[in-house]
């Protein structure tokens, strides 16, 4: 019987932390986290609509512009944290959008919404920015221009229509370029996005503008066939230095890599990836192994044949533009010893072997022993012949 009345004590203070913490043992769940949601999902509406007076009412107006040039097709915004200090607060929120007719699933990035609420209660965005440690959209740069053309779209911020339209221009020649190399089994349309500068440029990548000096465009987008988009982003700062040619190989070598994405994993070697990119870009340029890899043919007339491929780690953005330029001329060297030996579309069939696998040890082994019948010692073998025959 003394057991019993022991037990009384423990009911109550199950008791008291019930009452103290909510149903359940949780924590009440603040109010203003819900407020905040409906508020930016409200906005997110607006932004579709292209309703400026609703976006208004959600609070600063000043990125409305900025966006009604671009083709949404999707935009919302889910709210991952709050922080609140009275009044105030800043969200966390993922941003998940998508450009109607390119994009298969949505864009997602992280933003960080600073909030404030009026004397009714009632919350609205004061500003809507990058998170931390996450890259700019475009329309965080200005107002974003758009120009559309046969397979492309093309997003500027402070450049000419002219401009823009160029760049179209480059891009509508791309597309078909890389189908006619690559095949037809991909989107057979490209993103392009022109900001005003390098270090525009460096803010839609997330990363210091001393990464990509002289590197005239990237592509951006995940590998794997759930890669929802590719964006081709240009470095107008050093694709203004280009020729003509120039400017046609580098988009059509970026193009090459939205339409490679699929089949391009984590097995997939860069002397690969890069080397198929330049192959499809210089493939109808009529360019000679000496014109198109000046770095590398120096090197093998002054007896410095190259031991192997290059590694991943040669194609960094490091400053050495030697280095660079001949890994990645290496890599076109190989992919066109392929083509001139096994054919074009045992490349094209090589390539996608290798990216069948999950991993990068014996992708390479195995699919040059399916697809070209050689090992990889037979064909480093072979490779440096190759540079001999074509660039001592």
């Amino acid at each position: 019987m003394a057991g019993r009345r022991s037990g009384s004590p423990v009911v109550a203070l199950v008791l008291l932390l019930v009452v103290l913490t909510g149903c359940g043992g949780r924590p009440a769940a603040d109010p203003a986290a819900a407020d905040v949601q409906r508020l930016l999902d409200r906005r997110a509406a607006a932004v579709l609509d292209h309703d400026e007076r609703a976006y208004a009412r959600t609070g600063t107006g000043a990125g409305f512009a900025r966006l009604r040039a671009v083709p949404l097709a999707d935009w919302s915004y889910r709210v991952t944290g709050l922080h609140r200090t009275g009044d105030t607060a800043t969200a966390d929120a993922e941003l998940r959008y998508r450009l109607a007719g390119y994009d298969r699933a949505p864009v997602t990035a992280g933003r960080a919404l600073r909030l404030s609420r009026d004397a009714d209660g009632k919350w609205s965005v004061d500003a809507d920015r990058p998170a931390k440690k996450s890259a700019q959209q475009l329309w965080d740069q200005g107002p974003v221009q758009a120009v559309r053309g046969a397979h492309s779209l093309v997003l500027g911020v402070g450049q000419s229509g002219r401009s823009l339209r160029d760049y179209a221009g480059l891009a509508d020649r791309a597309v078909p370029a890389v189908s006619q190399a690559w095949g037809t089994d991909w989107g057979r349309s490209v993103v392009v996005l022109v900001p005003k500068s390098l270090e525009g440029m460096a803010g839609l990548l997330g990363s210091p503008a001393s990464s990509y000096r002289g590197i005239a465009a990237v592509t951006t987008g995940e590998t794997g066939a759930r890669a929802p988009a590719d964006r081709v982003i240009v470095n107008p700062d050093a694709f203004a230095l280009l020729g003509g040619l120039g400017e046609q190989v580098v988009v059509t070598h970026e193009t090459t890599h939205v339409a490679t994405r699929r089949h391009t994993t984590a097995a997939t070697p860069l002397w690969l990836s890069e080397g198929y990119a330049d192959w499809v870009g210089y493939r109808a340029t009529g360019r000679t192994p000496r014109e198109a890899a000046p770095e590398l043919s120096r090197a093998v007339t002054q007896g410095r044949i190259p031991a192997g491929l290059p590694d991943d780690e040669d194609f960094g953005f490091t400053g050495d533009a030697s280095r660079l330029a001949r890994a990645y001329e290496s890599g076109w060297t190989a992919c066109r010893l392929i083509s001139d030996r096994w054919g074009e579309t045992r490349l094209g069939e090589f390539y996608r072997a290798v990216g069948e696998h999950q991993k990068r040890a014996g992708a390479v082994e195995e699919a040059m022993r399916e697809v070209l019948g050689t090992t990889p010692e037979e064909f480093t073998g072979l490779w440096q012949e190759y540079l001999r025959e074509q660039l001592g």
